[in-house]
Protein backbone atom coordinates (compact mmCIF):
# COMPACT_ATOMS: atom_id res chain seq x y z
CA UNK A 1 0.00 0.00 0.00
CA UNK A 2 1.14 3.47 -0.94
CA UNK A 3 2.20 5.81 1.65
CA UNK A 4 -0.26 9.17 1.69
CA UNK A 5 3.48 10.67 1.91
CA UNK A 6 4.90 9.58 -0.65
CA UNK A 7 2.24 10.57 -3.52
CA UNK A 8 2.71 13.61 -5.44
CA UNK A 9 -0.65 14.97 -6.54
CA UNK A 10 0.13 18.02 -9.35
CA UNK A 11 -2.39 19.37 -11.94
CA UNK A 12 -1.77 21.96 -14.58
CA UNK A 13 -3.79 24.41 -15.31
CA UNK A 14 -4.73 24.51 -19.17
CA UNK A 15 -8.10 25.88 -21.28
CA UNK A 16 -8.04 23.07 -23.74
CA UNK A 17 -10.73 20.55 -25.38
CA UNK A 18 -9.53 17.21 -24.21
CA UNK A 19 -7.91 15.94 -27.53
CA UNK A 20 -5.80 18.74 -28.04
CA UNK A 21 -5.09 18.74 -24.59
CA UNK A 22 -4.55 14.65 -25.10
CA UNK A 23 -1.78 15.86 -27.68
CA UNK A 24 0.00 17.82 -25.41
CA UNK A 25 0.41 15.62 -22.90
CA UNK A 26 1.60 13.43 -25.50
CA UNK A 27 3.85 15.64 -27.30
CA UNK A 28 5.08 16.38 -23.68
CA UNK A 29 6.20 12.92 -23.15
CA UNK A 30 7.77 12.48 -26.35
CA UNK A 31 10.02 15.35 -25.55
CA UNK A 32 10.60 14.40 -22.13
CA UNK A 33 11.27 10.43 -23.38
CA UNK A 34 14.02 12.06 -25.33
CA UNK A 35 15.82 14.27 -23.20
CA UNK A 36 15.61 11.77 -20.11
CA UNK A 37 15.96 8.50 -21.80
CA UNK A 38 18.10 6.98 -19.12
CA UNK A 39 15.37 7.12 -17.14
CA UNK A 40 13.36 5.13 -19.01
CA UNK A 41 9.79 6.69 -19.28
CA UNK A 42 7.07 4.47 -20.20
CA UNK A 43 3.33 5.87 -21.31
CA UNK A 44 0.24 4.01 -21.58
CA UNK A 45 -3.10 5.75 -22.46
CA UNK A 46 -5.23 3.24 -20.31
CA UNK A 47 -8.77 5.49 -21.47
CA UNK A 48 -9.43 8.50 -23.60
CA UNK A 49 -8.28 10.83 -20.31
CA UNK A 50 -5.83 8.69 -18.48
CA UNK A 51 -2.38 7.37 -18.95
CA UNK A 52 -0.14 5.27 -16.94
CA UNK A 53 3.04 6.19 -16.36
CA UNK A 54 6.51 4.68 -14.92
CA UNK A 55 10.20 6.20 -14.60
CA UNK A 56 13.22 3.97 -13.31
CA UNK A 57 15.21 6.66 -10.87
CA UNK A 58 18.63 5.47 -8.63
CA UNK A 59 17.45 1.59 -9.61
CA UNK A 60 13.78 2.91 -8.06
CA UNK A 61 10.81 2.61 -10.16
CA UNK A 62 8.18 4.31 -9.83
CA UNK A 63 5.14 4.29 -11.26
CA UNK A 64 1.40 6.65 -11.59
CA UNK A 65 -1.08 8.36 -14.34
CA UNK A 66 -1.65 11.88 -15.83
CA UNK A 67 -5.03 12.44 -16.51
CA UNK A 68 -7.08 15.23 -18.69
CA UNK A 69 -9.78 17.17 -16.76
CA UNK A 70 -11.46 20.05 -18.43
CA UNK A 71 -9.66 23.08 -16.50
CA UNK A 72 -6.30 20.56 -16.00
CA UNK A 73 -4.12 17.87 -16.45
CA UNK A 74 -3.24 15.82 -13.01
CA UNK A 75 0.07 14.12 -11.84
CA UNK A 76 -0.31 11.61 -9.49
CA UNK A 77 2.99 9.99 -8.66
CA UNK A 78 4.15 7.61 -6.25
CA UNK A 79 7.35 8.55 -5.02
CA UNK A 80 9.34 6.24 -2.30
CA UNK A 81 10.82 7.97 0.68
CA UNK A 82 14.45 8.01 -1.06
CA UNK A 83 13.40 9.83 -3.68
CA UNK A 84 11.43 12.46 -2.14
CA UNK A 85 14.22 14.95 -2.45
CA UNK A 86 13.66 14.91 -5.93
CA UNK A 87 10.04 15.39 -6.12
CA UNK A 88 10.53 19.29 -6.42
CA UNK A 89 12.54 18.82 -9.44
CA UNK A 90 10.77 16.48 -11.11
CA UNK A 91 7.71 18.84 -10.40
CA UNK A 92 9.19 21.85 -11.94
CA UNK A 93 10.34 19.63 -15.47
CA UNK A 94 7.09 17.79 -15.88
CA UNK A 95 4.39 21.38 -15.42
CA UNK A 96 7.33 23.33 -17.61
CA UNK A 97 7.24 20.85 -20.19
CA UNK A 98 3.31 20.79 -19.91
CA UNK A 99 3.30 24.33 -19.89
CA UNK A 100 5.10 24.68 -22.73
CA UNK A 101 3.44 22.38 -25.54
CA UNK A 102 -0.46 23.63 -24.11
CA UNK A 103 1.49 26.96 -25.33
CA UNK A 104 2.27 26.14 -28.64
CA UNK A 105 -1.30 24.23 -28.61
CA UNK A 106 -2.99 27.59 -28.14
CA UNK A 107 -0.85 29.11 -31.20
CA UNK A 108 -1.53 26.78 -33.06
CA UNK A 109 1.55 25.16 -33.61
CA UNK A 110 0.58 21.55 -32.94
Amino acid sequence: MCNPEDLLKHEVPHDLDTALARRCVDKAFESYSTRFADYSPTMTWASDRVANVGFSAKGIKLKGSIEIMPRSIGLDLDVPFLLRVFKNRALEVIEREIRMWVGKAKAGEL
